[in-house]
Parts: structure tokens; sequence; C-alpha cells
């Protein structure tokens, strides 16, 4: 069930809005315990402007530098970057084609680091120094019933790799020479999984870091959403209950981040549902330690949900329900659109953003500034 998680999305999200009949939720969340939705802004026609790329794949990786340089990743081996923040160019990895690629982390216009998803040696990373022009492999996962997520570094050094679970306790590996080498955590305790439980490689943002040392990890599938926390860089866990309704192999928290200043959200809910109305997301103001239910809007399944870096409480969320954004942490919610289905989201320090979806889209922020 684990692996249905994480194979049923690779397969299935191509086609996400064509899935199943939205049907009544069931567990003990359902529609009747979701909150009351927050305070609506008035939202604009549309916020996303379309740029040209040569891809036709599923887009899930995005990494923002600034206001003109991002990199982007997805199935079929996919890297793209635009270095003028409008023109994307394809940069291919020789060998790499069969791999989904569902993160990427950029560190300059030079240098990123691609994670592949899937099982055992699916999962793999690969880095570039030189914009794209060659590639090196860094590592692959040992681990035949193994399943990468997610990656995130605190610097370009320091980094993080989170996977599904093996023989009952979640994966990750750290490294502390920006990718040359990981080490594996033994925390069975602190990453031990509930039956069925597994994370969503849907964003590249199922996994956050932040400050010196904190990170966090999201997940689903099974009788409860959770979410994992580590103040020490990712050597000791410690689990939390969300409220957004699991218990299925679709559902679950898919998401989280953090701004900085303790406030954290979580979004998620049903892929295969994804109009379904649900408790969609979580809130918290003390760094992950405790979580309350927060209803995002637009109300419905969201993949991906990100700070605006240098803000306070200023998160922009995606997914296949369309796209808003909060500036007090949660509270109250601008829809940007309900049209455009998007699976992940990032922004610079500038407040420069882009989001990427289906098909190759790629689309930049050109809604009123959010920092």
């Amino acid at each position: 069930m684990r692996r249905a998680l994480n194979c049923a999305a690779l397969a299935a999200f191509a086609t996400l809005a064509a899935c199943s009949t939205p049907k009544p939720a069931d567990g003990p969340f359902a529609r009747a315990d979701a909150p009351a939705p927050p305070a609506l802004a008035q939202g604009t026609t549309s916020a996303w402007a379309p740029q040209r790329s040569s891809a036709d794949t599923e887009l899930r990786g995005l990494s923002v530098l600034s206001d003109k340089l991002a990199w982007a990743s997805g199935a079929k081996g996919t890297v793209l970057r635009t270095i003028d923040g409008e023109n994307w160019t394809a940069l291919p990895v020789p060998g790499a084609e069969a791999y989904d690629f569902r993160d990427i982390e950029a560190f300059d216009a030079n240098t990123a680091i691609v994670m592949g998803a899937g099982p055992g040696a699916a999962s793999r990373m690969y880095r570039t120094r030189d914009g794209g022009a060659t590639w090196q492999l860094l590592v692959v996962n040992q681990e035949p019933e193994g399943f990468w997520d997610a990656m995130a570094f605190w610097d370009k050094y320091n980094g993080i790799v989170f996977g599904d679970p093996v023989r009952g306790a979640f994966s990750i590996l750290l490294t502390t020479d920006g990718g040359e080498s990981w080490q594996p955590v033994s925390d069975p305790k602190g990453l031990a999984a509930l039956p069925q439980e597994g994370a969503f490689a849907a964003s590249g943002t199922c996994l956050s870091v932040g400050g010196k040392g904190d990170a966090w990890f999201v997940t689903g599938g099974a009788a409860q959403s959770r979410v994992f926390r580590s103040v020490d860089r990712g050597h000791n866990w410690q689990a939390a209950t969300i409220q957004i309704p699991a218990a299925a192999a679709s559902k679950g928290a898919f998401s989280i981040g953090f701004d900085g200043k303790g406030r954290g959200l979580v979004a998620g809910g049903d892929y295969k549902e994804p109009g379904l109305g649900t408790l969609n997301g979580a809130v918290s103001s003390d760094g992950g330690a405790g979580w309350s239910p927060a209803q995002i809007l637009p109300s419905g399944f969201m993949s991906a949900v990100v700070p605006v870096p240098g803000t306070s409480g200023t998160f922009v969320a995606v997914g296949l329900a369309g796209s808003g954004y909060t500036r007090d942490g949660g509270k109250s919610w601008t829809i940007i659109e309900k049209e455009t289905k998007l699976n992940a989201v990032g922004f610079s320090a500038s407040g420069a953003g882009w989001a990427v979806g289906p098909k190759g889209l790629i689309v930049k922020y050109v809604g009123p500034p959010l920092k």
C-alpha cells in the first residue's frame, strides 16, 4: 500500500483532472468536521502568465533563486532553466531519460541537484556545476523497497533526502559535503511509520527545512495525516497528528512550508477528487510543535504550499483546485484563480514567482506584489 501511494501518483498525476467522480468524504474528518471557510479577499482574474518551453512532460520540481533565475524538473529526465526570467532552455541529463525528476535544488546559475523519485534505483540524484552542460550521478537508492520523495538543503553543503518507509521506518539521508556523500539516519522510534503510511512525491515540498537545523515532512495514506519534525538537522524526529483526512492512498498531507518566523502551513487533500471540499490545510505558529486545522482557498486538492521569502505569514498554495495566497499565515486567503491546474510553486526573496504543471506548463506570477 505504501508503494501504491507513490506508484499510483507516478502513473496518474498526468490525468488527475479526469480522475474519479467526487463522493462524500469518509472517516473521522468528514466534510461536516471541516472548519468554516476563512475570510476571502477579492481575487484577480488571472495572475499567472504562461511562458514557453520545449517541455511537454509533467513538471513537478521547481527552484526559484531570483527574478531572472529559476530551474524546473519533471518526467522523462526533464530539466529546464531560465536565466532571463522569460525563456526556458532544456538541459538534458544523458542516460536519465527514463527517470522522473520530482525535485530540484539550485544554488546558482551553474549549480543544481536534481532528484529522481521511483522504486529502488529509480530514486537517484544528479548534479551539474556548469549550467547543465555536464551532469554527475551522485547517489542511487540502495534500498530495493525504498522510494525517495523529496530533498532540501539548509545551505550549499548541508542537505537532506526523505523517503517512504523501509522496514517500518521512514528513510532519511544527510549530506554535509554538498551531495558528494550521503549517510542514513537511524531513528527507528522517531521515524516509525503507521500501517499504509507514506509520502507524496508531488511537488518536492513534502519536505522542508529552515533555520540552522529545523526540518519537517508530511505524510498521508494511513488512518491519520502527520507532520514529522526535527530540530537537530534531521538526526532525531517527533511526529504530530494533523486533521487533514487520510485513510486512502490518494489522501493526506502533501506539502509543508515555514516562513522563517515560526509560522507554518501544510496543504493537501485527495488528488483523485480534487474538487472535494474537505479540510485541506493545517497551520502552526510555534515552529511545528502544534497544529490547528486551516482551510486553504480555493478549497479542494492542493499539492504545494510555499512561503514568500522575507515575509511574515505570506504563503502561496497551488494544486488541481487552483491557486491562492495568504498574507496572514492562513487566516484569510485571496484566490488567484481556479482554472489553471498546477503542481509546484516557488518564490524568490525579490518576490518573483513561478509555478509548473502538466504537459510542460510553466507560468510566472504577475499578480499583486506579495513582498
